[in-house]
């Protein structure tokens, strides 16, 4: 418990996120101790939106629904043991049938941290396996040219690029070692091409794993296991 609060004294002295409504989350988050703090929306800006109509802080997020950000805007929320900081301009939907761990990052930017078990994300240019992961996703959209950025922050992965399924791999990551961007230009050739960290943080990280009860496993031992 002392190591998770040490981590959310030092977001909130550092201004994670900027000073609009992260003291509040961070003192809830103190407030639970080591127990993860209530699912759903925890933080809004600007325009948010859950299945067309406008987000409240404390509204639940689940299955079947969709969550849309504008321009300008952000939303973090929790769902059971996964957590999530959605950024501007982006449309996440969570599949219907809840047993299936599926989701869609249809397009925008999406940083998330998952507890035990499989999950599948779905993304323009591939299908992403996941097993006790963070990860950032950058999304361009649909088309001949799409692209998406992928970086496993830490966890296991099997990435399948939809325009070349033979090209899957799988792989683990301990802290950011391989991202990638996946393309759906049969003209190149390959559909993944490595690339480097970009748009997400550490300490975004450790703001969403302590809100679940944990902490991120590069930030040392001792703490809650994937």
């Amino acid at each position: 418990m002392q190591i998770r609060r040490r981590i959310l004294k030092a977001l909130a002295a550092a201004g994670l996120l900027g000073p609009a409504g992260i003291s509040g989350l961070i003192g809830h988050a103190l407030a639970k101790g080591n127990a993860p703090v209530a699912p759903g929306l925890h933080k809004l800006r600007g325009s948010v939106t859950v299945n067309g109509k406008p987000a409240r802080e404390g509204q639940l997020v689940g299955a079947g629904d969709t969550v849309v950000t504008g321009p300008g805007s952000e939303a973090i929320y929790v769902i059971g043991q996964d957590a999530f900081l959605q950024r501007e301009s982006s449309t996440v939907s969570f599949g219907a049938d809840a047993a299936l761990n599926l989701m869609r990052v249809v397009t925008g930017k999406l940083l998330s941290v998952f507890g035990k078990g499989k999950k599948t994300i779905q993304v323009s240019t591939a299908t992403i396996g996941i097993r006790g992961t963070g990860c950032y996703i950058e999304d361009e959209g649909e088309g001949a040219r799409a692209r998406t950025y992928f970086c496993l922050c830490y966890g296991d992965v099997e990435l399948i690029p939809s325009a070349a399924p033979h090209e899957r791999e799988t792989y683990s990551t301990t802290h950011h070692d391989k991202p990638m961007y996946v393309h759906n230009d049969m003209k190149m050739p390959k559909m993944m091409v490595p690339a480097s960290v970009i748009n997400h943080t550490d300490d975004e990280l450790k703001l969403l794993e302590a809100l679940v009860g944990r902490w991120p496993p590069f930030y040392g031992q001792g703490g809650p296991k994937y």
